[in-house]
This record gives structure tokens, C-alpha cells and sequence, in this order.
């Protein structure tokens, strides 16, 4: 049931973008996803957002608690969410941290805590209001990483 539910909100979201207004869409047009997001300061208030939810989420925060621990450990696991999230995006970020094959290996991270993972992400990026348009390039840009991520 609720793996139907995000199908059903993705596929929503992406039929609210595709209705955007052509006169929306042309302001859009040649501006990079990362100038969208607001650049580094509005990705950073995302990722800060998202791993305070990921944190207070029952369903996947065993998977943070050591980084949730170590205050530098911390800072470094956001600075790699800002910089991937950043490079992404077409931002002048690099992206330092491991692949995500190695960095999720032996995790056992499974389809139903991808899901709520992402879920976590969608609500930092609705309390930020980022657009549908924006989010749906995001979430397809990360989403291609699952395979690297889930079942590793």
C-alpha cells in the first residue's frame, strides 16, 4: 500500500509539473537546477532539514545514530549530502565522499527504507517549498543511485 502511495504522489507531481504554465517554464529555462534549489545556501537548509528528519524517523534513523554521535563525523556526512546534492544539480560542487555501493555495503538497507528516506527528503524539500518541477529533477537525479543504495 504504501509503496503504490509514493508511485501515485511521484506520479502526480510529475503530471502537476508537466501542467506548469509555458510562461513559467520559459523563466525556468536556462537556469541550472542548483540556481533553483537557491544555490549552496538553499541546498544546505534542505540538508539540514532532511537529516534532522531522518534523525526523528523511527522507520530508518538506526541507520544515522553513530553519525548522529559524533559531531564532526556529522558535519562531514552534510557537507557530502551538500556537495553531491550540489554536483547533481549542476552546482560547482565536487563530490568527495565514497561511491554509494561502498559507503551503504553490509547496511542492509532495503526498498521500504529508500522509500522512507525519501520521504524524509520530500518533506524538507515542501517545508523549503521548493517547486515540483525542481523536486522531480532532484528526486530522478538521486533516485538513480537506488541500485548503488538499496539491498547492498
Amino acid at each position: 500500500m504504501r509503496k503504490s502511495l509514493i508511485v501515485i504522489t511521484i506520479a502526480a507531481a510529475v503530471m502537476i509539473a508537466g501542467s506548469l504554465s509555458i510562461a513559467s517554464a520559459q523563466e525556468m529555462k536556462g537556469k541550472s537546477l542548483f540556481t533553483r534549489l537557491g544555490g549552496k545556501k538553499g541546498i544546505t537548509a534542505v540538508v539540514d532539514e532532511f537529516v534532522n528528519n531522518c534523525a526523528t524517523d523511527t522507520r530508518i534513523n538506526r541507520f544515522f545514530a553513530d553519525t548522529a554521535k559524533d559531531p564532526q563525523r556529522l558535519a562531514k556526512f552534510k557537507t557530502n549530502l551538500v556537495d553531491q546534492i550540489c554536483q547533481v544539480s549542476g552546482g560547482p560542487c565536487k563530490y568527495g565522499g565514497k561511491k554509494m555501493k561502498e559507503a551503504h555495503k553490509g547496511m542492509g538497507i532495503t526498498e521500504a527504507d529508500f522509500n522512507a528516506l525519501v520521504e524524509d527528503l520530500v518533506k524538507a524539500l515542501d517545508k523549503f517549498h521548493v517547486g515540483a518541477t525542481e523536486k522531480n529533477e532532484l528526486l530522478g537525479a538521486l533516485g538513480a543511485m537506488k541500485g548503488d543504495i538499496v539491498g547492498q
